[in-house]
């Protein structure tokens, strides 16, 4: 379970923060073939990694929300640039992975999806185009670093009416504002409910 703290070290924002990850997504296919691992080691860290997920959802979410009710849309753009860092690297450390969220369409240049992430983004997105529900898209693979094993988790995440204050193609000025002044690179908008918004990416000792 999350459980906030008041200060997040600048070292773990480094290692877990959803701005950076373990090594550039561009290398991942020179890893060598991973050792062999139980199937039961590897459906346990995946529902690891989904817990790990729905914790920092939850915890996100709960801010956001609470930031909307005091300040208004504006105010929760703020509390996501400062607060979903922190919260990503809270969880990452506690449950001993690395978590990071990613996009086709991002909003942060470095949570961009490269790689073989970005592989995964598009085939989920040929699978929705072809009629899957992007709740239940989701990858998962196990990866030698190192001689160890890894496993690599993705869950896609699916555009709610929530995100639309933010994300979606009619913004408020003052939304606009914002997010030119936090993020003038900003590809992140022009969402609909249910459009896959990114992924939450998973990487994790076996």
């Amino acid at each position: 379970m999350f459980k906030p703290l008041p200060v997040v070290m600048a070292g773990l924002l480094a290692l877990a923060g959803c701005e950076s990850g373990s090594q550039p997504d561009g290398q991942a296919g020179a890893r060598d073939a991973a050792p062999a691992v139980p199937p039961e080691v590897v459906q346990q860290k995946v529902q690891a990694a989904r817990g790990a997920i729905k914790d920092f959802a939850g915890a996100l979410k709960g801010e956001l929300k609470a930031a909307l009710k005091s300040g208004g849309p504006a105010k929760a753009i703020e509390v996501c640039h400062t607060r979903a860092p922190e919260i990503t690297a809270q969880v990452a450390m506690e449950q001993g992975m690395m978590l990071r969220r990613v996009s086709l369409k991002n909003r942060n240049p470095n949570n961009a999806a490269r790689g073989w992430v970005k592989e995964v983004l598009e085939d989920f997105e040929q699978k929705k185009a072809a009629g899957a529900d992007p709740k239940t898209l989701e990858f998962q693979q196990v990866v030698s670093e190192d001689g160890k094993p890894v496993l690599r988790y993705v869950k896609a995440i699916p555009t709610q009416k929530l995100c639309l204050t933010c994300h979606g193609s009619d913004l408020p000025e003052d939304v606009a504002a914002k997010l030119k002044a936090l993020y003038p690179e900003d590809k992140a908008t022009g969402f609909k409910v249910g459009d896959i918004r990114g992924a939450f990416v998973v990487e994790a000792p076996l």
